[in-house]
């Protein structure tokens, strides 16, 4: 059957035809040959448009409020760090918003990303469930992260801005704003947190090689990075002191503003082209998810799969378990409290309504560098409060044994963000053996591991350990959250 398939796809001139399988369609185990012989399926185009959950809640999420009088923000206290068009994104209440057309352009360079079912996970596994997940590694930086940094980029050179800066963890993040810049030809100065910079030495070099600078957070660039090295000149430092660093930057430039690649409305909005396009991918194959899975740090990539699903289940279409998981060493959904933080450790930033650890927590250097945020996306922890999605938390080790069998059966080696959704994919793939359900789980492979190799080193010769919050460390940093009457 694949041999026919096959000859039926060569050419009068002895070359095999692709054009007959449609882009969004890259199924494995033998879906591209069922997508490419039904008629019936149409290509998924990159969506023109990005979704605002905002528009479609029961309650409104509570909004941000400034850092100093504790007053509602107005658009003109984010002018100094934001260009007006992130800003309005950010306060929208408009259920679509349209994507420009040169950041469509540009997402074709990697959009549709596949869906991917992983029969061979499955097999292993020896589960009836049906395992999908949407992998966000094939862009330019090998991650989700670029959905939001070109954009961010663009309404930033539509305002005559000339550089950037912002923080960024395991450096995803910082690879893809560098390679936005790269693309528009604007500065781009990164502030990455100490731990990953020591442990991922190469995602700088990929930063640098688009042309970003680098600088090690906290540094001894900024007064904030002083402050913080004074206290502790070995901080492994926190992606809320790399805020506090960039944001002090961007604040004291004029032709400068600041880059943020996740927490924010207007970065969970952008992501949802994640979750536009999986709809249709699974409606092509007549699916619907009965569990949703996607890791959470700041909440970008989990929100950009599940909000489009979320319409979908408010409006009564269908009606998917979601199901958050992030670090047992960072619980802010599963150990944090519901309650106005400021987003970076110095208190610079606006307060916002999250789950929080208290924005001086400074988390343990787990390998997922990317999903040690104090704080969640306030949207999230809004839909959270709201009751309607699930959080929980994974012990690093269980992760990375999660991500070595979906490797040793998928092929694909999963950043260790992902390795969380996978290990819980794996879990609830292990229920339904045990209740004989045929559930269908959908989850986000939101990037490759191919620069966490040495992680995966440590895992493999047994030096890797689970980390876990310390109850008094937590009491000790939610004492440090404003106290607002």
């Amino acid at each position: 059957m694949v041999a026919s398939s096959i000859s039926s796809g060569i050419n009068g001139g002895g070359c095999l035809s692709i054009e007959r399988i449609p882009r969004h369609l890259r199924f494995s185990n033998g879906y591209r040959t069922k997508a490419a012989s039904n008629p019936n399926l149409k290509a998924v185009e990159v969506p023109r448009q990005w979704y605002n959950l905002v528009a479609d809640l029961p309650v409104k999420p509570p909004p941000p409020l400034h850092p100093k009088t504790f007053e509602p923000i107005k658009p003109e206290d984010l002018s100094p760090l934001f260009p007006d068009e992130l800003i309005k994104q950010e306060a929208s209440a408009e259920r679509y918003i349209d994507i420009p057309d040169e950041v469509v352009d540009i997402y074709g360079l990697w959009r549709p990303t596949p869906l991917i079912r992983a029969k061979r996970l499955e097999k292993l596994l020896d589960t009836p469930a049906r395992i999908y997940y949407k992998y966000e590694g094939v862009s330019p930086a090998g991650s989700h992260k670029p959905n939001s940094a070109v954009p961010q980029v663009w309404y930033n050179v539509q305002e005559g801005v000339k550089n950037v800066v912002t923080e960024t963890g395991a450096g995803q993040w910082g690879c893809s704003l560098a390679f936005a810049c790269s693309l528009f030809g604007i500065g781009c100065e990164v502030w990455q947190v100490r731990a990953s910079y020591d442990q991922k030495p190469y995602r700088r070099m990929m930063m640098e090689t688009w042309g970003a600078k680098v600088h090690p957070s906290p540094s001894n660039v900024t007064d904030s990075g002083r402050k913080f090295l004074q206290v502790d000149p070995s901080s492994p430092g926190s992606l809320g002191i790399a805020i506090s660093e960039a944001v002090e930057v961007a604040a004291l430039n004029a032709d400068t503003k600041y880059c943020l690649g996740s927490v924010l409305n207007h970065v969970l909005l952008h992501q949802t082209v994640i979750g536009e396009e999986c709809l249709k991918q699974m409606e092509a194959l007549g699916e619907t998810p009965d569990v949703i899975i996607g890791c959470t740090g700041g909440g970008s990539n989990f929100a950009g799969l599940s909000f489009p699903f979320l319409r979908e289940k408010l409006a009564g279409k269908i009606s998917p378990v979601i199901r958050a998981v992030e670090p047992a060493a960072c619980p802010s959904l599963t150990k944090g409290v519901y309650a106005y933080d400021y987003g970076d450790t110095a208190g610079m930033t606006p307060l916002m309504k999250m789950h929080t650890l208290g924005h001086n927590f400074i988390p343990d250097p787990i390998h997922a560098g990317g999903l040690r945020y104090h704080g969640m996306a306030p949207l999230i922890s809004h839909v959270y409060d709201l009751g309607l999605l699930e959080a929980v938390s994974l012990p690093q080790t269980e992760c990375f044994q999660g991500a070595i069998q979906f490797a040793r059966s998928e092929g694909l080696i999963p950043a260790p963000e992902p390795t969380h959704a996978i290990a819980e994919t794996i879990r609830e793939a292990l229920r339904c053996r045990e209740t004989g359900e045929s559930k269908v789980i959908l989850t986000a492979m939101c990037g490759h591991g191919h620069f966490d190799l040495a992680a995966y080193e440590k895992y493999l010769q047994g030096g890797m350990t689970d980390l876990s919050f310390a109850e008094e460390k937590i009491k000790e940093s939610l004492t440090t959250i404003p106290q607002l009457g």
